[in-house]
C-alpha cells in the first residue's frame, strides 16, 4: 500500500531541505528523500548570501546559521598571492566581517545594505544543521538512505518508488514531486528534460585540516586565497578556520597535497582529507516544470562556484515553489501560482549563470598574465606582476561585488506581478540599488522601534501603507480575503515612502512586490486575482485617484 504525501521532496541538500522546512512552517506536510545514507563532508559551498540569510530570518534560524559558521569577526578578505601565502600579495581587497557590516547597515538605513549579511558556512556545516531543523518541523518527514528509482505521474499525482540501501522498495504517492537531487538529477533525466549551456575546466579539489594554519598565514586572515600560477589554484577558508579546500587544474590526486604546501609557503602540520575532481558548468534546464513535477536547485542550473550564486539561487528556488505549493493546497491558489514558477525562477537561473560567467572571464583574464617570468627577481619579473596586479584588481571584483546581482532580480513578465508603467531599474547590474518596482523584492530598513521592515511583514501577502495618511487598505483585503487569501495589512512610517516609491505595496510572501500605487486600485478584484494565479492581468490597473 502506498504512503500518501501531498509533496515528495528528492534530495537533502540545502535546497531541499529550505523546501521541506518552509513547507513545514506553512501547515504542508512532505516527505524528503535522499539516496546518501547521511549529509556528505565536501564543502560544496562556503557561503549563505544576503538573500539567503533573509530567507532564513523569515524561517526563524538565521541566528542558528551564524552560530554554526564563521566568527562574526572574521574578515572576508580576498588575496591574489605571488606565489605562497608567506610572500607579499599582488592584490589585496579587504571585505567587511558580519559583525562590521551589521554596524554599517545600522548606521547608513537607506535600504542599501540587506536585512541580513552574508554568512560564510560550509555545506557540511548548513546540511546537518538544516537536517535538523527540518526534522524538528512538524508535518516533515525526513528520509536519508532512499533512493528514488521510478516515477509516473496522472492527472491527479505522482507515484514515486524508493529503494532502501537494502534494496526493499516503498511506494510514495503525492500530489506534487520536487526535484531537489543536484547536477546529475535523476528527476531531471526520467523527465528528459536537457541542460542548455557550456562545460569549462575540469577541476581538482582537495580538502585539508590544519589546526593553526589560518592564524599563522602571513599575508593577513581572509576567506579566498588565488595564486597566480599555470593551475587556476585557489584556496578557500572553510568556516572553522581549520579546513581548506584547494582547487587546482592538476594531472593527478597525487600533486594536490604538494601544491598545498606550496602555496602555503612554510611548513605546516596538515591532514588530507579528500582529493577529487570536478568540471565547471554553466548550464539551464530547457524546463523547470513537467506538470506535477518540478526541478529546483542544481537540477535546474548548474552554477560554478565563481561569485557563489549556486547554491544560493537553489535556495530562492526552494522559497518561491514553496509558497506557491502550499496556497495551491489550501485551496486559493488560482493554476497560474504553479505556472509562474518557471516563469519567474528560469530567467534568475540564466541572470545568475550569466553572472558568473561575466566573474569567470574576469579571472581568466588576469590568469592569462601569468608568466614563468614572475618568478624571477628582476626588472622583467617585476614588470609582469606589475601588469597582473593591475588587471586582477578590476577583474576579480566581479567576483565579489555582486551584491545587486543577489538581491536586485526582478519577475518581469511574471502572471503574479502587476505591472507598472514607466521606465524599470535595471535587475542586472552588480551593484546593488534598492528598489520597490513590482517583482523585486522589498528592500530593506530599519524602522524607529529597531525591528527590520521585512519581519512587519506577514506569512503570506501583506498589503503595507506607508503612511498614516496613505488610503484605506480595506477593498483590497477584503477581495483577497474573499479568495480565501490571509492577508495582513501594515502602516509604516511616511518617511519610508520615498524607498518604497508609493503609498500602497501588497507584498507577497517571498517578499516580492506583487503591486504597488498611489491609491486602491479601481477593480481590487481584479489585482486580487492576478496576484493569486487566478487570472492574468496584461496591464497594471488604474487606480482610483
Amino acid at each position: 500500500m502506498a504512503e500518501e504525501t501531498p509533496v515528495l521532496i528528492v534530495g537533502g541538500g540545502p535546497v531541499g531541505l529550505t523546501l521541506a522546512i518552509d513547507l513545514g512552517q506553512r501547515g504542508v506536510e512532505c516527505v524528503l528523500a535522499d539516496k546518501r545514507p547521511a549529509p556528505g563532508m565536501l564543502p560544496k559551498m562556503e557561503r549563505c548570501n544576503a538573500r539567503t540569510m533573509e530567507h532564513y530570518r523569515r524561517l526563524g534560524i538565521a541566528d542558528r546559521i551564524r552560530d554554526a559558521g564563521l566568527p562574526g569577526d572574521v574578515p572576508m578578505d580576498v588575496f591574489i598571492c605571488a606565489g605562497n601565502l608567506a610572500a607579499d600579495p599582488l592584490v589585496h581587497h579587504p571585505y567587511p566581517s558580519v559583525s562590521e557590516l551589521a554596524e554599517q547597515s545600522r548606521a547608513v538605513n537607506d535600504g542599501t545594505y540587506p536585512a541580513e549579511p552574508y554568512q560564510l558556512i560550509s555545506q557540511y556545516t548548513l546540511e546537518p544543521l538544516l537536517r535538523e531543523v527540518a526534522e524538528a518541523t512538524p508535518g516533515v518527514s525526513v528520509r536519508f538512505g532512499l533512493e528514488l528509482t521510478g516515477f509516473s505521474q496522472d492527472d491527479d499525482g505522482v507515484t514515486a518508488t524508493l529503494t532502501a540501501t537494502d534494496g526493499a522498495e516503498r511506494t510514495v504517492r503525492a500530489e506534487y514531486l520536487a526535484g531537489c537531487d543536484g547536477g546529475n538529477s535523476t528527476v531531471r533525466a526520467a523527465l528528459g528534460i536537457g541542460l542548455e549551456g557550456e562545460s569549462l575546466l575540469e577541476m581538482r579539489q582537495a580538502l585539508f585540516r590544519s589546526d593553526d594554519l589560518f592564524e599563522r598565514i602571513p599575508i593577513g586572515k581572509g576567506r579566498h586565497y588565488h595564486v597566480a600560477d599555470d593551475k587556476n589554484s585557489f584556496l578557500i577558508v572553510q568556516d572553522d578556520t581549520r579546513h581548506f579546500s584547494l582547487h587546482a587544474t592538476v594531472d593527478s590526486d597525487d600533486e594536490m597535497p604538494k601544491l598545498f604546501e606550496s602555496i602555503i609557503g612554510f611548513p605546516v602540520e596538515y591532514e588530507t582529507l579528500y582529493v577529487g575532481t570536478w568540471r565547471q558548468r554553466l548550464m539551464v534546464a530547457e524546463r523547470y516544470r513537467d506538470r506535477r513535477v518540478f526541478l529546483a536547485g542544481d537540477s535546474a542550473h548548474l552554477v560554478i562556484p565563481t561569485g557563489g550564486l549556486g547554491m544560493n539561487t537553489g535556495v530562492g528556488d526552494a522559497i518561491d515553489l514553496s509558497w506557491k505549493l502550499a496556497a495551491i493546497l489550501a485551496g486559493w491558489g488560482g493554476p497560474g501560482l504553479l505556472d509562474s514558477y518557471e516563469a519567474e525562477r528560469r530567467p534568475v537561473g540564466h541572470r545568475n549563470v550569466a553572472a558568473s560567467r561575466r566573474a569567470s572571464s574576469g579571472r581568466r583574464r588576469w590568469r592569462k598574465l601569468w608568466s614563468p617570468v614572475m618568478k624571477e627577481d628582476s626588472p622583467d619579473g617585476e614588470r609582469a606582476c606589475r601588469e597582473l596586479a593591475e588587471v586582477a584588481d578590476a577583474e576579480q571584483r566581479w567576483s565579489n561585488d555582486l551584491l545587486g546581482i543577489e538581491l536586485g532580480y526582478r519577475y518581469d513578465g511574471s502572471p503574479l506581478v502587476v505591472p507598472e508603467p514607466g521606465p524599470a531599474p535595471d535587475p542586472d547590474q552588480f551593484a546593488y540599488t534598492p528598489s520597490a518596482w513590482p517583482g523585486t523584492h522589498l528592500p530593506h530598513a530599519w524602522l524607529a522601534d529597531g525591528a527590520a521592515l521585512q519581519d512587519r511583514m506577514g506569512p503570506w501577502y501583506t498589503i503595507a501603507r506607508v503612511g498614516d495618511d496613505a488610503p484605506a487598505a480595506g477593498p483590497l483585503a477584503s477581495r483577497l480575503a474573499r479568495l480565501g487569501v490571509p492577508v495582513r495589512i501594515v502602516t509604516l512610517a511616511a518617511e519610508l515612502r520615498s524607498l518604497l516609491g508609493a503609498a500602497l505595496l501588497l507584498v507577497r510572501p517571498d517578499l516580492h512586490v506583487a503591486w504597488r500605487g498611489p491609491d486602491i486600485p479601481r477593480d481590487p478584484d481584479q489585482v486580487a486575482r492576478a496576484v493569486t494565479g487566478l487570472a492574468v492581468l496584461r496591464h497594471g490597473p488604474d487606480c482610483t485617484r
